[in-house]
């Protein structure tokens, strides 16, 4: 067994860091890459419960890492941190299509074409989903005669 061409990363600043790089975004993951200062290849997985429970959760996670192995070492970034974020239908779509969607998106970073940055909508920090203003809370203390 050969030593991998990338190391894994495991630190949530990493992945921090990885998500002001370039986005790339495919209907199975979205795929984020940044230059990462010499450190060499290194990738890094993540999927959300929105996904679903534990068991989609980690079969994604093995079909991202399967696709890692087999593309990276030929199509990978050098000194790049590779982020792949998992979407609600990657589980389902065929292994030959997100290996199709994997090269084209490792080819789009290349060219250093990234998507737009995604819209926020206008939202600020902590407004919640809503959008809407929070309910004032009442200082006065309890209702008298309630």
């Amino acid at each position: 067994m050969t030593a991998s061409p990338y190391s894994t990363m495991t630190k949530r600043a990493d992945f921090v860091a990885a998500n002001a790089g370039l986005r790339v975004a495919r209907p199975g993951f979205v795929l984020l890459a940044k230059a990462n200062d010499g450190q060499g290849m290194r990738v890094g997985i993540t999927v959300t419960k929105k996904i679903g429970n534990a068991v989609v959760r980690n079969r994604m996670k093995r079909r991202f890492r399967a696709l890692l192995r087999e593309m990276l070492p030929e199509h990978g970034l050098a000194d790049t941190d590779h982020v792949l974020i998992g979407r609600e239908n990657g589980v389902e779509r065929d292994f030959t299509l997100l290996r199709d969607e994997l090269l084209a998106a490792l080819g789009r970073a290349q060219a250093g074409k990234g998507d737009p940055p995604r819209n926020h909508r206008g939202r600020k920090r902590g407004s919640g989903k809503s959008g809407a203003p929070k309910a004032a809370s009442s200082k006065a203390g309890p209702k008298v005669g309630a």
